[in-house]
């Protein structure tokens, strides 16, 4: 064999050999170009710890892909498993390649799945952190019970500093984006950032102003405002002058939603508040205790508590529904003016009921 023909055929060899290496890769490559089949966007959840087969199985029964080993091939080659495959919501779009699909179900190092995408968290009207983890709980992956409890625990409220009667103030209720697979401790310190954020340098200079000491006790009166004042944002700067009035002046709060609070769902639909309700004995009863009480009664809007911050300057200290259905309050100075009016209110509430 002459040296020129002993070259070729080792250049053939070589090729050879390279065919025969570099196939797998090829026809890997191929595979992981076929599309999915779905027409239209859909919303993938991936809930809990799942094998690249389940996964597979479950895109295959939702109508996502058709073509289960080349789906497999692709994956195994990615060396995916349950250990790699990342939980969390998922958008996929019509046509979208195996390799992409693959791609976005991988567990980054951030923790989150590279092409895992937010979801809206609301919370709002919340009573208390019972409320507040029910409602978190249809967002993301947090467990409501394990939130609580997580919540409530010691370690949790030495490390945000607040007691358990202040924790409600802690969160600031609002729409907001966290990945579905948040659990309870990063939610918690999600909303420990949030926080922090909305008490800025300039609302602390405010609280201070008003007398207050920290911005639980802004919450815990906002959370009264609200609860006096739910319809009407324009009396919350009013109904906020009068509460810090009565602090500054020494006089109770005498706020009925604060002994409602007490008395738990008992007194819910009940319009007419007698004296054996509002003499129970319970540190949130501001007929009975000094200034504010431990913490607040429900989670304010953020908005309530910029009124506080912004409270309106005047004499009132005392405050009267209006014999209607406005949700207005008249404001006095005047105890005999108050007495008057609370009159007038309790004959129009007396001939309401018996018209009904």
């Amino acid at each position: 064999m002459s040296r020129k023909v002993g070259i070729w055929v080792g250049v053939a060899v070589v090729a050879l050999l390279g065919i025969v290496l570099m196939y797998p890769m090829l026809t890997t490559y191929m595979k992981s170009r076929t599309l999915t089949v779905n027409t239209k966007q859909v919303e993938f959840y991936i809930k809990k710890k799942t094998s690249l087969e389940d996964l597979t199985k479950e895109l295959k029964a939702l109508g996502i892909i058709d073509q289960e080993e080349n789906f497999l091939a692709v994956g195994n080659y990615k060396g995916l498993d349950e250990n790699n495959i990342a939980l969390g919501k998922y958008l996929i779009d019509p046509g979208s390649q195996y390799r992409t699909l693959l791609n976005g179900f991988t567990l980054n190092d951030a923790g989150n799945g590279n092409g895992e995408v937010e979801v809206e968290v609301t919370f709002t009207n919340c009573r208390d952190i019972y409320d507040l983890s029910g409602k978190v709980s249809k967002c993301i992956m947090v467990d409501s019970a394990k939130l609580v409890e997580k919540l409530k625990s010691e370690a949790t409220l030495n490390k945000y500093d607040f007691t358990l009667a202040q924790l409600p103030a802690m969160f600031i209720p609002n729409t907001y984006q966290l990945f579905y697979d948040t659990d309870e401790e990063k939610f918690i310190a999600r909303m420990a950032e949030e926080f922090k954020l909305f008490w800025n340098d300039t609302r602390m200079q405010k609280l201070k102003e008003i007398g207050l000491k920290s911005p639980s006790q802004a919450v815990t009166l906002a959370s009264i405002v609200y609860s006096e004042q739910n319809k009407n944002p324009g009396e919350w700067p009013i109904i906020a002058g009068l509460y810090l009035n009565r602090i500054t002046q020494g006089i109770k709060l005498q706020s009925d939603p604060t002994f409602r609070f007490c008395w738990g769902k008992q007194l819910d639909g009940v319009e007419r508040l007698l004296n054996i309700h509002r003499d129970i004995d319970c540190p949130y009863n501001t007929y009975k205790i000094n200034g504010l009480p431990p913490g607040p009664i429900c989670i304010p809007p953020p908005e309530v508590t910029e009124a506080v911050l912004n409270r309106k300057k005047h004499n009132y200290i005392f405050m009267m529904a209006q014999p209607n259905y406005s949700g207005m309050h008249d404001f006095t100075v005047d105890y005999a003016d108050h007495e008057r009016l609370a009159g007038i209110y309790q004959r129009w509430l007396s001939q309401e009921q018996a018209g009904r």
